[in-house]
């Protein structure tokens, strides 16, 4: 229950801020650059430490790991609802994101390693229809909130939460048993050295993309900033490259992994402008309220809950590399369908378009699945701890990037004598279509990444032949 609570608690915040936006930006007078940080700092910040989440985890414990992760989580949220300004708003989401990067890879762990086996899969189930529900829920309660009592109590609500993830965590979850480590010892992933550098460069570009349309990207900051990402990633590269043991190397040599954090990127690229953008379409140019706004998301959640019983037979009728391609296919059609469906002016154009993305990103399941089985049995918390990451950095990158086109597109028809409605459209629909063509390039992925092989199988599930082959 608190490993579900705490968890429920994370996911909804990367998305319950997104319906408030345009109360947030008016009371509190934010810029448009503002605004965007308000939304992706949190996902910023929980990609950037969740690898030193499960560093903690492994290091001081899984159950005081998660206490703490709660602990740091709920203080923060206090913090945001006490904020009078941007830059507190600002400063106190980019510390939850923090916290949750404490919470998710401990959750994993104590799932994986603190449950009876004969629970596990349960367990699991579990948190998927945790996360899930807190997809559908995200949108409707920020409406609801938003519109009847404000903004601050999106973050106030997390206290009571918070507080009973930490009483019934420090009461049902057991401490840890210590191994000692020896000569015999899976490797260390990833240096504390890289991790550092990984956040840099995250760090840098995200800020490159977010202030650079409205600063110019010539301007001091962006430059600096720019040149720290290049910076970092070159230095990233050589410390993989220098350490060939390194456990990073042994992972990026599955196919299915490499193939499923490609794909993870891409769908993230493009699904994470749906909640930031479409949220402020529906409100500012279809002139709908928080609440309405809210309720416009569940299609996606809806169609997603509504597949996900059937995936596994599919996969097994049709292959899970057919029907994780398909998936990306349907997600990057839905996309182009709420672009197009945008300009009829009114909420049920882009219905279809939503549900179609709900509907492709449960079909892309099996993707993930295989990804992961792929991954060898001692470094299982590393592999979802990486796919943990690409997901929240895919979220910063859809929100920066595709921001950046809808900002351009934006000023220069503004420019050409456009309206302030009607420049804001055409630059969502760009934005949008751009995002469409990122997803549609991850089918060739899917099928290059989960090619059928014959052959018996291992313990893991893994084809026999594939395993000789990737070591």
């Amino acid at each position: 229950m608190a490993v579900l609570l705490s968890s429920f608690m994370t996911a909804l915040d990367n998305t319950i801020v997104n319906v408030a936006l345009p109360q947030i930006r008016a009371e509190l007078d934010l810029s448009g650059a503002d605004l965007k940080w308000v939304a992706a700092v949190y996902p910023l910040t929980l990609a950037s430490f969740l690898l030193l989440g499960g560093h903690f985890a492994d290091s001081i414990g899984r159950r005081a790991t998660l206490l703490l992760g709660v602990g740091f989580f709920t203080a923060s949220s206090i913090g945001c609802s006490t904020a009078t300004g941007g830059a507190i708003l600002i400063a106190f989401r980019g510390l939850q994101g923090v916290g949750a990067a404490l919470i998710l890879p401990a959750s994993l762990a104590i799932l994986s390693h603190d449950l009876p086996p004969r629970a596990r899969n349960a367990g699991f189930t579990a948190m998927t229809a945790t996360l899930a529900s807190a997809l559908a829920c995200g949108p409707v309660i920020s409406g609801v909130m938003t519109q009847h009592l404000g903004w601050i109590w999106l973050f106030v609500m997390n206290m009571p939460l918070g507080l009973a993830s930490l009483l019934v965590g420090a009461a049902a979850i057991p401490h840890d048993r210590r191994e000692p480590r020896g000569p015999q010892s899976p490797p260390v992933a990833v240096s504390h050295r890289a991790v550092a550098l990984a956040c840099f460069s995250l760090a840098a570009t995200a800020y490159c993309l977010i202030e650079g349309p409205e600063n110019g990207f010539a301007s001091l900051a962006v430059a600096v900033s720019g040149s720290t990402a290049v910076i970092s990633v070159a230095a990233l590269s050589c410390e993989m490259a220098r350490r060939r043991s390194s456990a990073l190397r042994l992972l990026f040599r599955q196919r299915p992994f490499t193939g499923g954090i490609i794909t993870q990127m891409l769908w993230g690229l493009g699904v994470s402008g749906i909640y930031f953008f479409t949220s402020q379409f529906l409100q500012d140019s279809l002139g709908l309220s928080p609440t309405s706004a809210g309720l416009t998301f569940t299609p996606v959640a809806l169609s997603l809950l509504a597949t996900a019983p059937f995936i596994a037979r599919m996969a097994r009728r049709w292959g899970d590399g057919r029907i994780s391609a398909v998936g990306l296919l349907v997600v990057g059609l839905g996309l182009l369908m709420v672009a197009l469906g945008s300009s009829g002016g009114n909420l049920v154009h882009i219905l279809p378009g939503l549900a179609a993305i709900g509907f492709g990103s449960a079909l892309a399941v099996p993707l993930t699945t295989r990804a992961l089985e792929s991954s060898p049995s001692h470094l299982s918390g590393i592999a979802a701890g990486l796919f943990s990451a690409t997901r929240e950095a895919s979220g910063v990158f859809g929100i920066a990037f595709v921001g950046a086109i809808v900002t351009f597109v934006q000023h220069s028809d503004a420019s050409a004598g456009a309206g302030e409605a009607d420049a804001f459209l055409s630059g969502y629909q760009a934005g949008l279509y751009v995002a469409s063509a990122l997803v549609a390039a991850g089918p060739p992925v899917a099928l290059w990444a989960l090619r059928r092989h014959a052959g018996p199988r291992d313990g893991d599930g893994r084809s026999l032949a594939r395993v000789g082959e990737d070591t």
